[in-house]
């Protein structure tokens, strides 16, 4: 190898080191660190003990009787048969949740307190006009596979893969966060409601703990190759902009076996993995689960 070829890589590390402090550096100023708490709660001389990320995004473990019957608002709790049970808390959650349990014949109701975040704005400008409005004739199609998403995200099985500690899915660069408001081609849209993790094409996408593959798709609409997994008790993940999808529906994964390779299918501008927490129809941040 040449002297020249030799400088050009060393630089091009160089570059690729130096932008990768910038954005640890970006990802830490919008993602302040948060920690786990624990909070304990009586009912009528019933305990219940919680502990995990009480902000907005966040994720929580509960334990109690398991005989007793628990409600976060109006959604009845699954629970193991040692009482342990999961709630978590979307981007927009208000300030207090209403956690309630039935000892006896009477609902009772504690407040809790979730702690509020602050977005920031992410602009993103080179996306084909198409993906940021899509034509009429797209929105049979995007209609039909936002079903299935929906219908994925109800499930509420008995699996108990959920109380395993997560890893990160892919090795790469943190490009996105959980909760930014994207501005797209200068057109004001949802916000994001995962991480994005920038990493070389082909790259292999595990699955972060054990699971259940409940969507295997290689061309949806918006986020291309697409893999969904169900860890149980309402809590479903998403892998999206996949360039291979390895597994099928139905498919038990273990935590880091290979699920897909990073990709820029769908709507994106580059390879990247799309990566997505939901509790039933809440948003959770990602980050927030990884040590």
């Amino acid at each position: 190898m040449n002297e020249c070829k030799m400088t050009k890589m060393l630089l091009n590390q160089l570059n690729f080191n130096f932008l990768k402090l910038i954005l640890v550096i970006l990802f830490v100023q919008i993602n302040p660190a948060i920690g786990k708490e624990k909070l304990n709660l009586t009912y009528d001389n019933i305990k219940v003990f919680l502990e995990g990320n009480f902000v907005q995004g966040g994720l929580v473990i509960g334990k109690s009787d398991p005989k007793i019957e628990i409600k976060l608002k109006n959604k009845l709790l699954r629970k193991t048969s040692d009482g342990y049970f999961i709630i978590g808390f979307g981007r927009d959650h208000p300030d207090i949740a209403h956690l309630s349990l039935k000892p006896k014949k009477v609902w009772l109701e504690k407040p809790i307190s979730i702690k509020k975040r602050i977005y920031k704005t992410q602009i993103i400008n080179g996306l084909q006009k198409k993906m940021v409005t899509p034509p009429k004739s797209f929105y049979d199609r995007i209609i039909k596979e936002n079903k299935s998403i929906k219908y994925i995200r109800g499930i509420d099985s008995n699996i108990d893969f959920i109380f395993q500690k997560f890893n990160w899915p892919v090795k790469g660069i943190v490009s996105g966060v959980f909760g930014s408001q994207r501005i797209l081609n200068g057109i004001p849209k949802r916000p994001h409601y995962g991480v994005d993790i920038a990493a070389p094409k082909g790259s292999p996408v595990l699955a972060p703990i054990k699971s259940i593959v409940r969507m295997a798709e290689k061309d949806l609409y918006y986020t291309g190759g697409t893999i969904m997994l169900d860890h149980g008790h309402g809590v479903t993940s998403v892998y999206s902009h996949l360039s291979a999808v390895n597994v099928k529906v139905g498919d038990t994964v273990s935590r880091g076996q290979k699920i897909g390779e990073v990709g820029s299918t769908g709507r994106s501008t580059g390879p990247h993995l799309d990566w997505r927490v939901n509790w039933f129809y809440e948003r959770l941040d990602p980050a927030l689960l990884v040590d």
